[in-house]
């Protein structure tokens, strides 16, 4: 008898409730995604190759916005949606503090994907050993980078950003600095042993660590008097024309659409399409989309066998949202998810991991109870209590003026604004129309009146596909991106497992490689010598606070 009733209670309960709701589509779409998801299986496999994409300050919200602009464009409400990197079947929340800053800046994110550890703000590939601004902390705490690593496995390393190359997160794939804002030579201290980070570029060439960059920024790559085909002039006043000393190795040098077409990517590529940045997608002209230089990098670095390490990043969603312009964060995140989707095109998904995240939040957030398919980057619309549509009556708040579907909580677009008084700050909320809120150039209303919205604090998320992609999930620290990049290309490799007490000890040792970042002999010592200006931040939080779009700033 007891062995019966033991039979009979290993067997399943089965269900017998008749589920009502089992004909609807949202439930068997569910459970097709159930089926799919039951199949997706762990790839353990070396890979040979790793692209990471990074948008920078691409927050959660500004990846929502992104989807419901992207799917509104196509014909649909928007929600229902689903981006490339929405696809893939990993993904984790990302704690992005660094070691001083509760809220970061770039440089010390970018360093957390490219070295595996956190440091603090405003510097790039520098432990915290080595002090902010401290002429020698590239040579006595510079850290070894994913790029050194992957090139010394014999694998080519490639960079495209539509910033400027010499700007956060491209930098950080080959440069150590104290200070991110010495992109070139300008802003050096006087004697400083630590070379700008634009001539730190062409070492990494020479040095075999950089085989591709594609980007903007050709202005700190000239000397000053030397005036470009686009007409900027160079900025370098240590009379280095950096673009030809490239060259001379045997690169290629492509400035505008035409030349980028006609590159042969069997050989080297030097991209510069801005004197700055590049431009915003909606702005384009002229020069590549990021896409288009995406594979042309694919097509180019797939020429090594032993394959290949690629960042791309979409720099400009940051400087929109900088801007307090949500109109140019969408339109350039849906370039950056075309450009994830021409990489997922290229590639074989067994051998080549693809991450996707971002280096840091934005203050950008959501208003009212608006009804679907309501314009993202425009007004609020109610909810239509019969239908999935909208209604076509406008959300008003308590003041009587309909509100935008997203605001940010400080930046150019605050309602506030400086009376007589330097702290005498009052204003009120403008009536805006529909047609003023959608217009490409309108700034989204903010609260707290600043010269530039904030980077925010909040997590951000990481998607991921590829060998080793299983790793991610939870809530994560964003040093660990770089622990399963590494994992992935080492897999197998007895040597590396744990990361090895050797290889411990040589990323923590960045003096070696760092001194390659000063000028190590007096031929090198192509510094004029300027000073700092004398009016210039004193901290790397005052610098960033201070930054505008078009200068060093847009962190």
């Amino acid at each position: 008898m007891a062995s019966t009733l033991s039979l009979l209670a290993a067997i399943p309960a089965v269900a017998e409730v008749d589920i009502a709701q089992k004909d609807s589509t949202w439930f068997t779409d569910a459970q097709a995604a159930l089926t799919a998801r039951e199949a997706v299986t762990n790839n353990t496999n070396r890979a040979r190759n790793v692209i990471l994409f990074v948008a920078d300050g691409n927050s959660i919200g500004t990846q929502y916005a992104t989807r419901l602009w992207v799917g509104q464009k196509a014909g649909g409400l928007g929600d229902d949606h689903v981006l490339p990197q929405e696809k893939f079947p990993y993904s984790a929340l990302v704690k992005t503090y660094t070691t001083n800053g509760q809220t970061p800046d770039s440089a010390p994110t970018a360093s957390a994907l490219n070295t595996g550890i956190k440091s603090r703000n405003g510097t790039i590939n520098i432990d915290d050993a080595g002090a902010y601004d401290s002429c020698d902390a590239a040579a006595t705490a510079g850290l070894t980078t994913f790029a050194e690593i992957v090139s010394d496995m014999g694998k080519s390393v490639g960079i495209v950003s539509t910033a400027r190359l010499t700007h956060a997160t491209p930098a950080a794939v080959y440069a150590r600095t104290a200070n991110r804002d010495w992109e070139d030579d300008t802003k050096l201290p006087e004697g400083c042993a630590q070379k700008d980070i634009a001539a730190q570029m062409v070492d990494a060439i020479e040095a075999g660590t950089v085989d591709l960059a594609l980007g903007g920024g050709r202005a700190n790559f000239l000397p000053a008097g030397i005036t470009d085909d686009e007409g900027t002039e160079g900025r370098r006043v240590d009379n280095r024309n950096l673009v030809d000393e490239i060259t001379a190795k045997g690169w290629q040098y492509v400035w505008n659409d035409q030349t980028f077409a006609d590159a042969d990517p069997a050989q080297p590529i030097l991209g510069l399409f801005e004197g700055s940045h590049m431009q915003y997608e909606e702005d384009r002209t002229d020069e590549p989309s990021l896409a288009e230089m995406t594979e042309k990098a694919i097509t180019s670095l797939s020429q090594n066998g032993d394959g290949y390490y690629l960042m791309v990043e979409a720099g400009r969603v940051d400087h929109a949202n900088h801007d307090g312009n949500l109109h140019r964060a969408v339109t350039d995140g849906a370039a950056f998810a075309e450009a994830i989707e021409k990489a997922v095109s290229m590639v074989d998904q067994e051998e080549t991991l693809i991450v996707v995240t971002a280096d840091h939040g934005h203050v950008l957030e959501f208003n009212g109870y608006c009804g679907r398919g309501t314009p993202i980057t425009g007004l609020c619309y109610n909810v239509d209590d019969e239908g999935p549509e909208h209604s076509e009556d406008l959300a008003m708040a308590l003041d009587g003026k309909p509100y935008s579907v997203a605001s940010y909580l400080n930046g150019a677009g605050s309602i506030l604004h400086q009376e007589e008084g330097s702290n005498d700050y009052t204003g009120t909320r403008e009536v805006l129309t529909q047609e003023q809120a959608t217009d490409p150039d309108f700034l989204q209303q903010a609260l707290l009146p600043l010269p530039s919205e904030t980077h925010s604090a909040v997590d951000v998320a990481v998607m991921a596909q590829g060998p080793w992609a299983h790793l991610f999930g939870g809530v994560i620290e964003q040093n660990l991106i770089f622990h399963v990049m590494y994992k992935a290309i080492t897999a197998g490799d007895a040597s590396a497992a744990g990361m090895d007490a050797d290889t411990s000890a040589d990323m923590a040792d960045g003096a070696e490689a760092g001194e390659a970042m000063t000028d190590g002999s007096e031929a090198e010592t192509a510094n004029d010598g300027d000073k700092m200006d004398p009016d210039a931040p004193t901290s790397a939080s005052e610098s960033h606070d201070a930054a505008t779009g078009e200068t060093n700033g847009s962190n």
